[in-house]
């Protein structure tokens, strides 16, 4: 592990590779589980705003659990997570054309609708940070879900902390991913 500003970063970020693989998964991370996708407390309110743009492209059922609970409840570790349906699909799934589980709310961002793209827990995904007092941790999570995203990965050479660029600079900030980087040469002269 290393140490970047508060965060202690696993070094499956920079050893293993990682590519999603929409085609072959057909984003079903957005519907398998047992609980929600993690929130942060200010992005409640955003989601909130976000509904009345992506209301129709929700299915029928996503729709019901919104307007009986809500965008949100309070998981088992007392923390904000999305709303699901039958215990498992996000209620902000949708199925495209191609049968391809989507983001509502990804969908109104790429339209031009929303500056919120959607939970960063999702666009994280597969890296998780934990909060603790004095530090986040920053894992990847392994899932077999997404067996195919690794094989993609592996196949076209690109580490995870390469396919998450975007997603981590949102989190931590351009001088962190520089530092992240930095780390990832030395790490690599190592070897």
């Amino acid at each position: 592990m290393i140490q970047i500003e508060d965060t202690i970063i696993s070094f499956d970020l920079f050893d293993e590779h990682f590519v999603c693989d929409l085609n072959n998964c057909k984003g079903m991370c957005c519907v398998e589980g047992d609980a929600g996708a993690p929130l942060e407390l200010e992005e409640i309110e955003e989601i909130k705003a976000v509904l009345p743009l992506i209301w129709d492209d929700l299915p029928k059922s996503s729709q019901e659990v919104i307007l009986k609970q809500g965008v949100f409840y309070i998981d088992e570790e007392d923390e904000p997570v999305t709303s699901i349906v039958n215990g498992r699909e996000c209620v902000f799934a949708y199925k495209d054309e191609h049968g391809i589980y989507k983001c509502a709310i990804e969908k109104a961002f790429n339209e031009g609708k929303t500056n919120f793209k959607k939970p960063i827990s999702c666009h994280l995904y597969p890296v998780r940070v934990q909060k603790y007092d004095e530090f986040q941790a920053v894992n990847y999570h392994r899932w077999s879900l997404c067996n195919c995203a690794v094989k993609l990965g592996n196949k076209l050479k690109v580490p995870l902390y390469k396919f998450l660029k975007e997603p981590l600079i949102r989190r931590f900030g351009e001088n962190w991913y520089e530092q992240l980087k930095i780390a990832a040469k030395e790490l690599q002269s190592q070897t």
